[in-house]
């Protein structure tokens, strides 16, 4: 199965329809799978007196979280345009919705995957309101840990949600993430501890991070993009810009060439490389008819399309049928 790249617009459209718009054609044209944007009412979200995460204070003007995503509300008839165009273009239309409202409203357009962010994970009420719902979702695991993650699980399962239909994905929630603290393998940690899907929600600087996530089995993987890094907002800093998109789709699908299988045998493309590169069993000297072969009267040379060396002790102590000349390939009659 294909790992399916979610291209992550979130608030990166700044609030701006036509960028929105732009951004549904770029991720198209980087090839993503599905292109995913962020629902949500501020005032359900955040109180008056919440303050702004550390990142997004470097990158906002000053002022309150509640009036910084005030900005960034894309509202019912945004959503239809946006979906539509992602028809036109032929991407997945998808969004993190982050209240009870906001899920409603998603459900109702008929979307089949649902994105749990990090911050609702301990969210019983909001897990249950997913859970319900009986879709397939992508359960985002930043700031958490085990006991958490399986919480949430449990959470959504109990609420009509089974495992089989969850993704849970790795993430680290800071933009950008120091790769130090990317911890990938912490994927198949959760693989093994929870035997659920696991896939990998990017925040590195780059691509690196994502190409090695695709190596180690993610089968879904995020990654913010923008328009532009030097717009004004909390995740431009932390975006690929869409040539860089781009690259990280290219990247991803050539990994997952390049993992096969998972069958040991020969390639195509080396099988015709055997018999040049392998060694067969060789006189070493003139051998002659009637001689019994030593280890001094033969060796091992290519090319490999004579007796294997791994028959060198059937040779050894063989009678020699005829006279051989050296370098000669020794025949399996000897």
């Amino acid at each position: 199965m294909s790992i399916f790249i979610i291209a992550e617009a979130g608030v990166n459209h700044n609030g701006s329809m036509e960028n929105a718009l732009q951004m549904v054609d770029a991720a198209a044209e980087a090839g993503a799978d599905a292109i995913k944007f962020q629902t949500f009412s501020a005032e359900r979200v955040v109180t008056r007196r919440a303050e702004k995460a550390a990142y997004q204070v470097n990158t906002t003007k000053t002022g309150p979280q509640l009036e910084m995503l005030k900005r960034y509300e894309l509202d019912e008839k945004m959503h239809l345009r946006l979906i539509e165009r992602c028809r036109e273009r032929g991407i997945r239309f998808l969004s993190t919705p982050f209240d009870l409202k906001s899920i409603e409203l998603l459900s109702g357009l008929g979307l089949d995957i649902l994105k749990i962010p990090s911050g609702e994970i301990t969210n019983l009420p909001y897990l249950r309101k997913v859970g319900g719902l009986g879709k397939k979702v992508l359960l985002s695991t930043g700031m958490s840990e085990m006991g958490e993650v399986r919480a949430a699980i449990e959470a959504l399962a109990l609420s009509g949600t089974p495992k089989g239909r969850i993704t849970a994905l790795h993430c680290t929630t800071e933009y950008p993430t120091p790769m130090e603290d990317a911890n990938l393998r912490a994927m198949a940690t959760m693989r093994e501890a929870l035997d659920v899907r696991v896939g990998y929600s990017d925040h590195t600087p780059g691509i690196e991070a994502a190409l090695a996530a695709a190596a180690l089995g993610a089968e879904v993987i995020e990654k913010h993009f923008t328009l532009d890094k030097t717009m004004e907002g909390p995740d431009h800093r932390a975006s690929l810009e869409p040539g860089e998109l781009k690259a990280m789709v290219l990247g991803i699908r050539k990994v997952e060439k390049a993992l096969g299988d998972g069958v040991k045998r020969p390639a195509r493309s080396e099988a015709a490389n055997i018999t040049a590169l392998r060694k067969s069993i060789v006189a070493a000297r003139a051998i002659r008819k009637g001689e019994t072969l030593s280890e001094e009267a033969i060796t091992a040379k290519r090319p490999g399309s004579g007796l294997s060396p791994m028959l060198w002790d059937r040779v050894v102590g063989a009678v020699a049928m005829r006279d051989f000349a050296p370098d000669e390939l020794i025949e399996a009659e000897v």
